[in-house]
């Protein structure tokens, strides 16, 4: 592994890289979680994903949607949507300087508001549950992107 001391003493900069492995754990656990559902309500979107379920006309039953299987697939699809951008904001945030509470604030406000969402999406639980827990991960990243163009970014 590279050597960059400069990062291991940047206080903020660890505690982003910690922040971020758990929040792409739970990302990627939302993928085995999709497999999961998909082979265990034999729901699947591929004719070859069938083959091991049957034949032809017995496999094409198969192929169709399931209420669960699309929860977790849109959950999913929504850490993407929002764990990139963070990711990419969140460095350059953690590499500017910023006051170690404040990028800890972001940081945890992130990866709770993810975690409701998941169950938020998953249980389901009413609006605006979700909606609530995706604006606040929506709105802690605009906040560093904010941030970085006040005051470290020249325009």
């Amino acid at each position: 592994m590279i050597d960059l001391p400069q990062l291991k003493e940047n206080d903020v900069f660890v505690a982003f890289a910690s922040y971020t492995t758990i929040v792409l754990s739970k990302m990627m656990f939302m993928s085995t979680a999709t497999a999961f559902y998909r082979m265990t309500r034999k729901v699947f979107a591929n004719p070859e994903d069938c083959a091991s379920f049957g034949k032809g006309e017995n496999a094409k039953k198969f192929l169709r949607t399931d209420d669960r299987v699309e929860r977790v697939r849109r959950a999913h699809l929504n850490d993407l949507e929002n764990i990139v951008p963070f990711l990419g904001i969140g460095l350059l945030y953690s590499l500017s300087g910023p006051d170690l509470s404040t990028a800890l604030l972001h940081f945890r406000l992130f990866l709770g508001a993810r975690i409701y969402h998941t169950i938020a999406y998953l249980t389901p639980l009413p609006q605006p549950n979700r909606a609530l827990a995706f604006f606040v991960g929506y709105g802690v990243t605009i906040s560093m992107a904010y941030s970085l163009l006040k005051n470290k970014l020249y325009l």
